[in-house]
This record gives C-alpha cells, sequence and structure tokens, in this order.
C-alpha cells in the first residue's frame, strides 16, 4: 500500500481520487475543522480531506447535540475553513431538515454549501430514504459523501447515540447511497465485523468512526483526536496529544506571571 493514498500529493484532492484509492487498497484520512487556523494545521500535516461537520453544535457552540446547527452557520464555518485549505478536499455536512424535505431541497441547500461556502462536496445523513436527494445532488455536479449507522441527526429516532446493528438494513442503505452516486460513504457506530462486510460489497470508500479497522479510511472529530475536552473520551476516538491540559496549564501560568508582575518583561517591550 501507498504511504500517500493520493496519486499526486502536490495537487488538490478530489472526490474522484478517494474511489481511486480504494482501488489501489490505499487508507483515507478525514479530520473535521470549523475555523480557518485549525483548516491550516491539519491540511499541513497532510490530511486527505478535511470535513466541516454539524458536530458543530456540540464543540463550537455548547448544544448537546447538532439538531439545532442552521445552513447559515455552515456557510459561515465552511467559508473560514475554506481560507485554510490548499490541499484537502472540503466537504461540508448538510445540516438537519436541509435536504430533508424533497430532492429539491436538496440541491438548494447544497448549492449554497459550494456556491457561498466553497465546499467541494457535501455529506448527507442517512440510506434508502436519502437516495434521491443523493441522485439530484450528484446530477448537479456536486460530490456527495453518504453517511449511515448512527446517524446524529436521528438521534431523536434511536433514543440517543447507540451502535447500530441491523445488517440488513444498513447493507441496503449502503447499497443504495453508492447506487444514487455517492463517492463515499461514513459508517459510524456499526460493529467491525458487518462495517468490514459493507466495505467489500461496495465498490466506493467507506470510512469509519466507531466501525473497526476494515474500512478504507477514517474520520474523526479534531477536538476528540486532540484531546480538547479532557473529560470526553468517546470509545472510538483514540488521543494523539492532550492540548485541553495544555491549553489550561498555559492559561494558568500566564495568569500568574501577570499577577506576579513576571510578564511582559524586557524582552516584550519596544524601544
Amino acid at each position: 500500500m501507498s504511504a500517500n493514498p493520493i496519486d499526486h500529493p502536490n495537487r488538490p484532492v478530489t472526490a474522484p481520487d478517494f474511489i481511486a484509492a480504494k482501488l489501489r487498497g490505499a487508507r483515507l484520512t478525514v479530520l473535521t475543522a470549523y475555523d480557518y487556523s485549525s483548516a491550516r494545521l491539519l491540511d499541513d500535516g497532510g490530511v486527505d480531506a478535511i470535513l466541516v461537520g454539524d458536530s458543530l453544535g456540540m464543540v463550537v457552540q455548547g448544544h448537546p447535540h447538532s439538531l439545532t446547527v442552521t445552513l447559515d452557520e455552515m456557510i459561515y464555518h465552511t467559508r473560514c475553513v475554506a481560507r485554510g485549505v490548499r490541499r484537502a478536499l472540503l466537504i461540508t455536512d448538510m445540516p438537519f431538515m436541509t435536504y430533508q424535505v424533497s430532492p429539491e431541497q436538496a440541491l438548494t441547500s447544497a448549492g449554497r454549501l459550494v456556491q457561498e461556502g466553497g465546499a467541494h462536496a457535501v455529506k448527507l445523513e442517512g440510506g434508502e430514504r436519502t437516495a434521491p436527494a443523493v441522485r439530484k445532488i450528484v446530477e448537479a455536479g456536486i460530490p456527495v459523501l453518504g453517511h449511515i449507522g448512527l446517524t446524529p441527526q436521528s438521534i431523536r429516532q434511536f433514543g440517543g447515540f447507540r451502535v447500530q446493528r441491523d445488517e440488513e438494513h444498513l447493507l441496503a442503505d449502503a447499497v443504495a447511497i453508492a447506487q444514487a452516486g455517492a463517492f463515499g460513504i461514513v459508517l459510524e457506530c456499526i460493529p467491525a465485523e458487518l462495517a468490514k462486510k459493507i466495505t467489500s460489497r461496495l465498490s466506493i470508500p467507506t470510512i469509519g468512526i466507531g466501525a473497526g479497522n476494515g474500512c478504507d479510511g477514517q474520520v474523526l472529530v479534531m477536538h476528540d483526536m486532540l484531546g480538547m475536552f479532557p473529560d470526553l473520551r468517546p470509545k472510538f476516538a483514540k488521543r494523539y496529544a492532550e492540548l485541553g491540559e495544555a491549553i489550561r496549564s498555559a492559561v494558568q501560568a500566564y495568569c500568574q506571571e501577570v499577577r506576579k508582575g513576571e510578564f511582559p518583561g524586557k524582552e516584550h517591550e519596544f524601544k
């Protein structure tokens, strides 16, 4: 397998690159970002795609779920992230009730995310029922990433954040989204063996989150993998840093030095 899943690492990543990576057996990487500075860091770090997730409702806005996030808010954050992206594929979540009414509504919402926000692709939650919306958007020339399994916008229906285990239903959903023209599909909180089976059935790549190591790629919320919230430890998220504690310690040191008159020092003064 190639160390870099994209054949031409110096040019921008495209949706077809995701499908080509699956054909080569290369693993894809996706992380979330919600602002310019984070996007710059993730892009420089070599991530294949940056997702402006509606998870911003929780990690940025402080809500208990993503249902309150609006299309205008997603456009705003996408615009911020787009300014920091040079290479990664920029994907934006379509928030709750911006595509469920009709395929026409879905196309209008997706068009705004691309035209006003600068997204390269959009992500929709749902399976067979969402397939007509996916098809409508793809036919208009906008790449779509699907999302099945635990779909956070449906937590009221699921009764909370729970692992999804209905094999027949999930396989049907995955096939429907692939046939509708999606370039990939997120599998969230699905048993690892089932996710592996779905991955083997599809010609498009699967991007797992809490779905085991048998997917074609992985996605994590940046705040989870960087340890931004010390008390929050999702089972599926590995911490690659402890930035929450580092930031807290830095703030405490700053406050202490200012209060003691130690900062600013001579080296920070202008003459």
